[in-house]
Parts: C-alpha cells; sequence; structure tokens
C-alpha cells in the first residue's frame, strides 16, 4: 500500500533539487569538475595575465605580504589554489589584482615619505639547507644576521620583515641603502658554516610605499622586490628611479639589458652597480 503524504514530507518541488537522482546532486559535481578543469584553469589565469593591469603574480608571497583586505583575500585564496586550483579561485584573483591596481592609480597605494626599499636574499640557500639539515643552516642564518642587521642600522636602515634567508628594510635614500647592501656582501665574505660561504643578491628601487602599521605595501615594494629577484649572486641591482639618486662618480655602471618582470611598471630600466676600486 502506499504511504499516505504527512505534513512532514518535503514538498514535492524541494525533494526534486534535492534528494538521491535530484537536480542539485547532478549539477553540483558537474560544476566542480569544469571549476577544476585545467583548460579552463590555465584560460582563466592567461586572461588574468596578460589582459588585466596591475601586478599580474598579484597572489604570490611577495605581492600578499601585506594586512589589507585585499592582500589578505589572496593570500586565502593562493592557499586554496596550492591545495586545488580552480578557475573560481583565478577570478578571485582577477577582481582583486584589478582593485589593487585601481586603488594604485588614485594614489591609494602610494604613501607620504620618500624612501629606498632594499630586498636581500641568499642564492641557493633553500637547497644548500635540504642537504646540511635545519641545524647547520640555522646556524649560517644566525652568521648572516649578524653581519646584515649592524649594517642596515649603520646606514640608517630600518628592518621591515625578516623573509627566512632574506630581508626587506627601508632608508631614507638610495645612497644608504646600496652602501648597506656592500657592506653586507663585505661582511658575509668572512663567513663560512659547514664549508659554505653565504653568496646574497640584492635590489634596491626608490619610491613612496604606503605605511600600514610596521610594514610597507604597494605598487614601488613590489617593484623592489621584483629587481632583487633578477640580481645575480654577488650582484645588487637597483631601478632607474634609485641610480637617478645615487652620485654614479662613485660606482661602476652597468645596465642589465633585456629586463622583464611581471608586476613591473612597462619599460623600467635597472643597472648593476659596484664600488669604484
Amino acid at each position: 500500500m502506499e504511504r499516505e503524504p504527512s505534513q512532514d514530507d518535503p514538498p514535492p518541488a524541494l525533494e526534486a533539487l534535492d534528494g538521491p537522482g535530484s537536480w542539485l546532486e547532478r549539477v553540483v559535481p558537474a560544476l566542480r569538475r569544469a571549476d577544476a578543469n585545467p583548460v579552463l584553469v590555465q584560460a582563466t589565469r592567461a586572461t588574468r595575465e596578460v589582459l588585466l593591469p596591475g601586478d599580474a603574480q598579484f597572489g604570490d608571497p611577495l605581492s600578499t605580504a601585506g594586512d589589507d583586505l585585499s592582500q589578505t583575500l589572496a593570500r586565502h585564496l593562493a592557499e586554496v589554489g596550492d591545495r586545488r586550483p580552480s578557475a573560481t579561485r583565478e577570478l578571485g584573483l582577477s577582481a582583486l589584482q584589478v582593485w589593487q591596481a585601481l586603488s594604485e592609480l588614485a594614489g591609494r597605494g602610494q604613501g607620504t615619505e620618500e624612501l629606498a626599499i632594499l630586498f636581500t636574499d641568499l642564492v641557493g640557500f633553500s637547497s644548500w639547507a635540504l642537504e646540511v639539515g635545519d641545524e647547520v643552516a640555522l646556524e649560517l642564518l644566525r652568521e648572516v644576521s649578524s653581519v646584515v642587521e649592524p649594517a642596515i642600522r649603520a646606514h640608517e636602515g630600518r628592518i621591515v620583515k625578516r623573509l627566512g634567508d632574506g630581508y626587506m628594510a627601508v632608508f631614507p635614500s638610495a645612497e644608504t641603502a646600496v652602501g648597506a647592501a656592500f657592506e653586507i656582501q663585505d661582511g658575509l665574505a668572512a663567513v663560512e658554516v659547514d664549508g659554505h660561504i653565504p653568496v646574497l643578491r640584492a635590489g634596491v628601487h626608490r619610491g613612496r610605499p604606503r605605511k600600514l602599521g610596521a610594514d610597507y605595501l604597494g605598487v614601488d615594494v613590489n617593484v623592489a622586490a621584483r629587481v632583487a629577484d633578477a640580481a645575480k649572486g654577488g650582484e645588487v641591482l637597483v631601478s632607474e628611479a634609485a641610480l637617478a639618486a645615487l652620485d654614479t662618480t662613485a660606482f661602476r655602471v652597468r645596465r642589465r639589458h633585456f629586463f622583464r618582470a611581471k608586476g613591473t611598471p612597462r619599460g623600467l630600466e635597472i643597472y648593476a652597480v659596484a664600488p669604484r676600486a
């Protein structure tokens, strides 16, 4: 016998939407598969990189190191993407990337104080650390910090953050930032741990980063980080804005040709600088 309908039974329309064999049960998995489709994910990412304004690498650790809302959201989206790439994640980063670019154009991304921004890191540290283990790697980082941090302070700099084997610092001028980088490189030449001598690369850019608490954010910070990324071991690179503030008679200057980095202004020129003998 058929059971008489009860007042506790869901309406037929709802049962058709949410139950065994329902429309939702069929459609939701299909949407999830489409969202994770590698072709769609790649197409969405390519659109973001090629067509949209702003930093096309927005979402990586360099561009989301701050605490404002867009960067916090981008960090969460990036973490989700690490676990499961998706087109939705790329669309979310696209919206945040455009928002950041519009904020910069409106002047919201710049501060009022002109500063020189220095980024440093150790070349090949990660692979070396994997070979020697945490204890030896930590010993090296302590030795490196004993050289880097006094040099930054001696040149009127302020450490903004420690980035594993690297640093971000700000200085009142490009001259003091470059002077600190040279002093650090000279000091590290005398450091040796387990037969390994650390090799530093550095990048300097001058601009008006936006201050938020103890941190600095904005396009000028991204540019400085990308300039440092382009440096080779033992090299100090500066942007054209930083070079314009230097007394170039005190340095050997060589233009780095064919520099291209996502998230930096088109036509940005960078230069390798070294102290004259």
